[in-house]
């Protein structure tokens, strides 16, 4: 522990997490989706959020770019850049689950270790990992933003499944092949699970 963070102490709310959950009808929760670029993990998101949503549901949506664009966008995308990154976000997903929340997150987030150390923030059952799965071939065919052809030419170092690992989760919650079913199916799957959970 550093000398700056010795004088620090938690202060506890007199508002808990529980009292923030039961004023808004549901429990809160993060919704981790992770995977490759191109795998659909934002588009699945954005609509659980929208489902969510029609479902009176207090939600927010972490994307990728967005927190790149202000919270960390002094970050680069080296290993240790990459980790930081995941971090923070992870940080913010925890206040938005105290504050009674169900975040959705999408990110690539390529290594176990960190998103072990999301979960680790969390309580039991509030860290729900969905592997949003997708061969890289199909990933590469849709290359929504062209990353993947800037990386097959070297022009951007260190990207996922190319020339950086992609670590698939070993025990995640839901695995959705988003190159096999619909959004609406996966969507389905999602609130089944929130359901099954008793979070929603």
């Amino acid at each position: 522990m550093s000398k700056s963070t010795t004088n620090l102490h938690w202060h506890q709310a007199e508002v808990t997490k529980e009292k923030r959950q039961e004023h808004k009808g549901h429990k809160s929760a993060v919704i981790w989706f992770t995977g490759l670029s191109g795998a659909g993990k934002s588009t699945v998101a954005n609509a659980i959020e929208q489902r969510l949503i029609q479902e009176k549901k207090h939600t927010y949506l972490l994307d990728g770019d967005n927190v790149r664009l202000g919270l960390n966008k002094g970050l680069g995308f080296s290993e240790e850049d990459r980790k930081e990154n995941i971090r923070r976000i992870g940080e913010v997903a925890k206040l938005f689950v105290d504050a009674g929340v169900i975040v959705a997150t999408a990110f690539i987030s390529p290594f176990r270790d960190d998103r072990d150390s999301v979960r680790d923030l969390l309580d039991e059952g509030e860290f729900i990992e969905v592997y949003v799965r997708c061969s890289l071939e199909e990933c590469e065919q849709r290359d929504p933003k062209g990353l993947y052809k800037k990386a097959r030419a070297g022009e951007i170092p260190e990207f996922t499944g190319i020339s950086s690992p992609y670590e698939e989760p070993n025990n995640p919650e839901l695995i959705l092949d988003s190159d096999k079913e619909s959004v609406e199916e996966l969507v389905e799957k999602v609130v089944e699970y929130l359901k099954s959970k008793n979070l929603i």
